[in-house]
């Protein structure tokens, strides 16, 4: 199935979800690589000024809340991000293939009550598939206890361009010669920015103490035990799950059946556009076609936004 053409209408939230190649536990958490993906995210911040309202990541997938300002802010933003983390994340745990499965989905948030659901799906994690008794306790990169208490979260970007560089010219390279730490700025949500920061963070440990009594329910009802974070940290990350479970990613997430139509009729206004530029353009490249040589690739285009 071909992937849906990128369409973020302006001030939208957006939901974005990266896997693991083939599911492996590529990302198993560690106080160094939890370190290492904060401090990719905060240059990526730092760089593109992208505003972040929630994340984690687990052992095979993680998952942001955003608001982009644009397609190209946000194309721009998790390039960075995902190559990153693959190199860290493959230095750290020896892997020389690809870490991620294909490129990151990003499913815009409609409408309020789906900003709430999809916050409170961001924190589930770890607890709601039995991993941690409380998602507080996830030992990885995750904004519980940022939203819920005012924690930093505050990692270290390594510049392996000016080590390598250094390294190079046979300098003896200290390890943190070329480390800067930055921290993730976290943004309210829209529909919590009424709220003052104190307000925001006791609704958070409300839905977070909802999350760890719904996650103790099921645990008593399936007859299991937490993982625990002993028995995280020891896998090998290597390794794959025997069975995975994953729904379909829904096209938009939107409460009302009302808020989707909409989405969807400006999504398809936006592809028969897209697809009416096209057009012209290969109309236009034939035209152009000798102004390059043979068995050549054109520059491609840029990101088209307002001026």
């Amino acid at each position: 199935m071909p992937r849906p053409l990128r369409f973020i209408p302006e001030h939208s939230l957006v939901e974005i979800t990266t896997r693991t190649l083939q599911g492996r536990l590529l990302l198993k958490p560690s106080p160094e690589l939890t370190d290492l993906i904060l401090g990719v995210i905060g240059k990526a911040q730092a760089l593109y000024g992208m505003t972040i309202h929630a994340l984690v990541f687990l052992s095979t997938h993680a998952h942001f809340l955003l608001s982009p300002s644009s397609a190209g802010q946000l194309a721009l933003f998790m390039q960075f991000v995902n190559a990153n983390v693959a190199k860290e994340a493959g230095r750290l745990h020896i892997w020389r293939d690809r870490l991620w499965s294909r490129r990151y989905r990003a499913i815009v948030v409609a409408d309020e009550k789906a900003a709430h659901a999809r916050l409170r799906y961001v924190l589930a994690h770890g607890a709601k598939e039995g991993l941690i008794g409380s998602p507080g306790s996830w030992p990885g990169p995750n904004c519980v206890d940022a939203l819920t208490t005012g924690a930093l979260l505050r990692g270290t970007w390594f510049d392996r361009s000016k080590e390598f560089l250094a390294r190079q010219r046979a300098e003896n390279v200290l390890p943190s010669q070329f480390a800067t730490t930055f921290d993730v700025k976290l943004t309210p949500l829209p529909c919590l920015q009424h709220l003052t920061e104190d307000e925001r963070q006791a609704h958070c440990r409300r839905v977070v103490a909802e999350i760890k009594a719904r996650a103790d329910a099921e645990n008593r009802e399936k007859g299991r035990q937490p993982m625990g974070v002993a028995a995280i940290l020891a896998q090998d990350p290597h390794s794959k799950p025997a069975t995975t479970d994953r729904s379909p990613a829904p096209f938009v997430h939107a409460t009302y059946d009302s808020t989707e139509m909409e989405f969807r009729t400006a999504y398809r206004a936006f592809v028969d556009a897209f697809r009416a530029g096209a057009l012209r353009l290969r109309e236009r490249a034939r035209e152009l076609g000798e102004m390059f040589p043979l068995w050549s690739f054109p520059p491609p285009l840029p990101f088209n936004a307002p001026a």
